[in-house]
């Protein structure tokens, strides 16, 4: 069986603002590693998992909203925390290959259906272990196809989005409208020529090998957009290496030509990884407060807040600030307080302004108290 984590979801992503992030280091890369994600604020793009040429190992490309160009991640580029991730571990094991000569006509067909053709048949057949996720490793060849690159639109925005500010507007209505404001590209055979397409033409660089999820219950929204038909997420690279992105499969102006390879992978034991903040060790001392925030979550967190509160009067409270905090790791506070004596009641609390993603149960060691008594001197 396949494990498969997912750092954040892709419902996490399209409402903003998200400022978990998983490092390329923590992703083990060794053997047949499907996944994709999208990269930092600071320098945003796709990621598609691609096999090296001996299958031993997997590399990440960076896709680029720039120019729809890739490059391969390294640790420490400067674009290797990820806010939205999703991996499985080495999934060879439960490798399927689809025999192409049992689907029915290909050439224009949705790949999203032809897809759910697949894994129906070979569930049939007794093939493929039933799974609440499958992965898929395709090489295509298209008569024109558009792509779309994550820009700044994706990650780190100034507000939650327009398209779900309203509240008549679903997850599915405001998903739909962060894919038609990204950054699309066109390949095609010809440039089309319209000045007045606002797709640019990319290049004539049909083959792609792609790497992506087909998610039974696209609904929640863990590697899909949260919409019940849109089942499929897939991200590629052009075979010549030249160009990646998200597949805009659904698009009017892509059609498939043919697929030369499909294989598919049950992905059965889903895993979350999620930030857990919490206040430890907080005492009075020396005319100070003293604590401790720490990152008890699987998630490197950024920008973080921390307010400390004397007895209730937010007027008065001092803010603190985390630019970062990794998973595992903990900083320690010294706030000096001038306090009359008497009885006074110290909260302390991180992210006061709930902007990590933590479960509810997670929360709740997210603040701490403690009763201070300071005599007339």
């Amino acid at each position: 069986m396949a494990d498969f984590w997912i750092a954040n979801t892709v419902r996490d992503l399209i409402q903003g603002d998200v400022n978990e992030h998983l490092p390329l280091e923590r992703i083990p890369l060794q053997g047949d590693v499907l996944g994709l994600g999208t990269t930092t604020s600071i320098d945003n793009g796709e990621l598609t998992f691609l096999q090296d040429a001996d299958g031993a190992a997997t590399t990440i490309w960076k896709c680029q909203a720039s120019d729809g160009g890739i490059r391969p991640l390294r640790p420490g580029d400067g674009s290797s925390h990820f806010p939205y991730v999703c991996f499985s571990g080495d999934a060879t094991a439960v490798r399927t290959p689809v025999d192409l000569a049992s689907l029915c006509e290909v050439r224009g067909r949705p790949l999203q259906e032809l897809v759910a053709e697949a894994i129906a048949q070979l569930r049939h057949q007794g093939r493929l272990a039933e799974a609440p996720i499958y992965g898929l490793r395709l090489v295509s060849q298209w008569e024109s196809l558009v792509i779309t690159v994550a820009s700044k639109l994706c990650m780190g925005q100034q507000r939650r989005n327009t398209a779900i500010a309203s509240s008549a507007a679903s997850d599915g209505s405001a998903a739909r409208s962060i894919y038609q404001l990204l950054q699309h590209y066109r390949l095609a055979p010809e440039d089309p020529g319209d000045p007045s397409d606002p797709i640019r033409f990319l290049d004539r660089s049909l083959e792609w090998d792609c790497c992506g999820f087909f998610d039974t219950d696209p609904a929640l929204g863990r590697v899909t957009i949260p919409d019940p038909h849109a089942h499929l997420h897939l991200h590629g690279c052009s075979t010549d290496l030249r160009y990646g992105g998200h597949l805009h499969h659904e698009h009017p102006g892509t059609r498939l030509a043919s697929l030369q390879r499909l294989v598919l992978y049950p992905l059965q034991h889903l895993h979350q990884l999620v930030s857990d903040l919490a206040i430890e060790a907080l005492h009075f001392r020396d005319g100070s407060a003293h604590f401790t925030v720490a990152n008890r979550g699987a998630m490197d967190v950024s920008d973080v807040g921390v307010a400390v509160v004397v007895n209730d009067r937010y007027s008065g409270h001092r803010y603190l600030r985390l630019p970062w905090l990794a998973a595992g790791a903990s900083e320690t506070f010294s706030v000096p307080l001038q306090l009359p004596a008497g009885t006074h009641r110290l909260v302390v609390i991180a992210d006061p302004e709930g902007q990590i993603l933590e479960e509810a149960a997670l929360q709740l060691n997210n603040r701490a108290s403690l009763d201070i008594h300071l005599p007339d001197v």
